[in-house]
């Protein structure tokens, strides 16, 4: 009987691309990426058109979303070595081998250097730092063993073999690809070497995809100097940004150009080709519609909007905006979108809450499955996005940052540039999508602002768990 109800747990595979823009796929609206197999999660699922990093940048959020938490309170805030940290996180995956499921990471890590086994898991595959998109050398149950041909499609094959194997208790695989992030050799601190960056490269059979496609230039592809009329604290950095010897690494991934941007939708190809063969897999063993399936980035990226690229730390839309499917016909609706405030830690309680667990109070998402069964009532009315300047990255030095996002406004509070708030930003995101216009002075905005600094300093609390 045990037995019988545990099988009646759902699967989990969560799928998470790194560097992804929310517009990264077809039905995310990509003006001409391919992704049939994504796409198909969102028309037999949901399309989450409001999902965020609240820290946008790869440790930080992939801790937040391991966790539940902000990065204000797992203290993972920067990309710096986090190895002992890491092995120490309230991880969801630990609660879930409580709850009766069999565990298993794939891929990437990227908290902490090394490539060694964390707890929580049963079965683990992963490599040190930011890996190699070929022949990579891969941890494998604690033990290192070199492979040959393109990371992703390792990393597919991998997650195939293991929902395809038999299991006794219901699963759950946390598939972490290295894609979309350009390939670069590492130091022994962790840190990528400005001379030895190879870019962005595709399986050898999609390095033709797109050739001569076109991504349309948005209004807040600005250069510096206009972008800086209406975010005046960008203009030290901006100075900065223009002595650093990264010009080479600039050049490798081809920042800032149509190229970058097709080489990163010819990388999702193998991507895509991965999620339809796990759904393949999943059908053919009679698993698909008792597997929760999410797919989403593990944080934003810029193509040049407000003068920023290659970045993706900030709190404009490209940065913290996150693509965000579900699949799951138990509870999820087919072809539904939500347009609510979700956030990356609402992953952890949401696979509790599906796994037959409560969420613990240190989590600090929320359960999404009153949004999935239309019950949204009292769900949040606004979210915190934090980042602390890193030492790696001498042109950002000074722009800490505290923002807040409701459903219609951003304000975003340099913490470490404003003097009595004159260098903060304020936009109302109903009639300036594109962030152009810094309301943060304008009268007619004052009780707006008043309002929002008052929340932002209600989030920041929270968030440390005070």
């Amino acid at each position: 009987m045990a037995a019988r109800a545990a099988r009646r747990k759902p699967n989990f595979l969560v799928v998470l691309v790194d560097d992804l823009r929310f517009d990264e796929f077809g039905a995310g609206g990509h003006p001409y990426m391919k992704t049939p197999h994504i796409d198909r999660l969102a028309h037999e699922g949901a399309l989450f058109d409001r999902a965020f990093h609240t820290t946008p940048i790869c440790s930080p959020n992939r801790a937040s979303i391991l966790t539940g938490q902000y990065a204000s309170r797992h203290g993972i805030i920067d990309n710096v070595a986090r190895d002992a940290a890491s092995h120490r996180l309230p991880n969801y995956h630990r609660e879930l081998q409580r709850l009766g499921y069999e565990t298993a990471h794939v891929g990437k890590w990227h908290m902490g250097n090394d490539g060694r086994p964390r707890p929580g898991y049963d079965h683990w595959v992963a490599y040190d730092g930011h890996g190699r998109l070929y022949d990579p050398r891969l941890n494998e149950n604690g033990t290192y063993v070199q492979h040959s041909g393109y990371i992703t499609d390792i990393m597919n094959a991998m997650a195939v073999d293991f929902v395809t194997r038999p299991h006794e208790k219901p699963w759950s695989l946390f598939l972490a690809h290295k894609a979309v992030h350009p390939d670069a050799e590492q130091a022994a601190d962790g840190t990528l070497k400005l001379a030895a960056w190879n870019g962005y490269r595709p399986a050898e059979r999609h390095q033709d995809l797109y050739r001569d496609c076109v991504f349309p230039k948005k209004p807040s592809m600005l250069a510096p100097a206009d972008v800086i009329k209406q975010k005046p604290a960008w203009a030290e950095a901006f100075a900065l940004k223009a002595t650093e010897p990264s010009r080479a690494v600039l050049e490798a991934i081809h920042a800032g150009e149509q190229e970058e941007i097709r080489l990163r939708a010819c990388m999702m190809a193998a991507v895509d080709e991965g999620v339809g063969m796990l759904l393949d897999a999943l059908e053919r063993t009679g698993q698909l519609d008792d597997t929760f399936i999410l797919f989403l980035g593990d944080n934003g990226y810029f193509f040049g909007e407000h003068g920023l690229g290659p970045e993706r730390r900030f709190p404009y839309e490209e940065g913290i905006r996150s693509p965000f499917v579900a699949r799951y016909p138990r509870k999820v609706r087919a072809g539904s979108r939500h347009r609510h405030l979700v956030i990356c830690q609402d992953i952890a309680p949401t696979l509790i809450e599906l796994a037959g667990g409560r969420p613990g109070p240190q989590i600090q998402g929320r359960s999404l499955l009153p949004l999935l069964g239309g019950k949204p009532a009292g769900w949040r009315r606004s979210l915190l996005v934090e980042y602390w300047a890193e030492n790696a990255l001498p042109w950002l030095v000074g722009m800490t940052y505290k923002a807040v996002r409701t459903e219609r406004h951003k304000y975003i509070r340099w913490v470490n540039r404003s003097r009595d708030g004159e260098l903060d930003e304020l936009y109302d995101l109903d009639k300036d999508p594109h962030e152009l216009v810094n309301v943060i002075k304008r009268p007619a905005y004052r009780a707006v602002r008043e309002t929002l600094r008052r929340e932002l300093r209600r989030l920041a609390v929270s968030a440390m768990g005070l």
